[in-house]
């Protein structure tokens, strides 16, 4: 794949990880529908996109650094009697449902739903619909230390929609959290503490494989260069993002989704 293609798809996850559009879903879009990419291989494709996932998981780590370390720190030193402590518990709960759907209907749904570009545009415009109506409907100010085990499952069990391409992992959980009375920053951040350990659960699965390290062998540098761009452009997503949700709404996120939706059912029916 030439190094414009790996770029492009870089940025693309790097941007579409963080806001809630679904990169699982740009990325299909834009190797299948644009063409950006489409000579790789279906196998070296998957382990590529596991591998830009690996980048945007670096940009979480690096950003959130000092929280991850106080959350671990607190978590196994006073549990849950401290706001901190008690975040990591509730991410690890959170994580199961995800975890054990994934393990169960991932290949499942990747066989079956990749390539169906209808579900895809269903999936981008129903979830940017919901996402707007969640923020728009939340009349409490609640942040993550008021959140309850409660709260971190539902939250945690949203996240199960996002094995579907289009409806996005921080687009299930962000709505899931606002209409539960989390603050839209803190509702981000819970959703990028809560990518963490899936994609890498995801990412340490895909290199258990050795096939995974054949590929990866092969063209070395098409995965460094992906893993560095989207990590670079995570970074920036995220700083971003977050000054964003202080004083706006998801209505330009809702906007868009249905705007690619529109795009993806004309180039699938033409």
């Amino acid at each position: 794949m030439d190094f414009l293609s790996i770029i492009i798809l870089g940025i693309v996850q790097g941007i579409a990880e963080f806001l809630p559009i679904s990169s699982s879903a740009h990325l299909i879009i834009f190797r299948d529908i644009f063409g950006i990419g489409a000579s790789m291989p279906k196998d070296m494709a998957l382990s590529f996109d596991i591998a830009l996932h690996f980048g945007t998981l670096l940009a979480i780590g690096l950003y959130f650094f000092k929280d991850f370390i106080n959350m671990i720190a607190k978590g196994f030193t006073r549990g849950v009697k401290d706001d901190q402590g008690k975040i990591l518990w509730y991410l690890v709960a959170a994580t199961i449902p995800a975890a054990i759907a994934g393990l169960l209907f991932e290949d499942i749904i990747e066989d079956l739903i990749r390539g169906n570009f209808y579900v895809i545009a269903a999936a981008l415009a129903i979830m940017g619909i919901l996402i707007y109506l969640a923020d728009k409907l939340c009349k409490n100010k609640r942040e993550i230390k008021d959140m309850t085990l409660k709260d971190a499952l539902i939250i945690g069990c949203s996240q199960v929609l996002a094995l579907i391409p289009g409806f996005s992992r921080s687009g299930t959980t962000i709505a899931a959290a606002r209409a539960l009375g989390i603050e839209r920053e803190n509702a981000a951040k819970f959703s990028f503490f809560l990518s963490a350990p899936v994609v890498c659960g995801a990412v340490v699965l895909e290199l258990l494989d050795k096939a995974t390290w054949a590929i990866i062998m092969a063209e070395p540098m098409t995965f460094i260069l992906g893993i560095i761009i989207s990590f670079i452009i995570g970074l920036i997503c995220i700083k971003y993002l977050l000054k964003y949700l202080q004083k706006h709404n998801f209505k330009i996120f809702m906007i868009y989704r249905i705007a690619i939706a529109i795009v993806v059912l004309l180039c699938t029916i033409f």
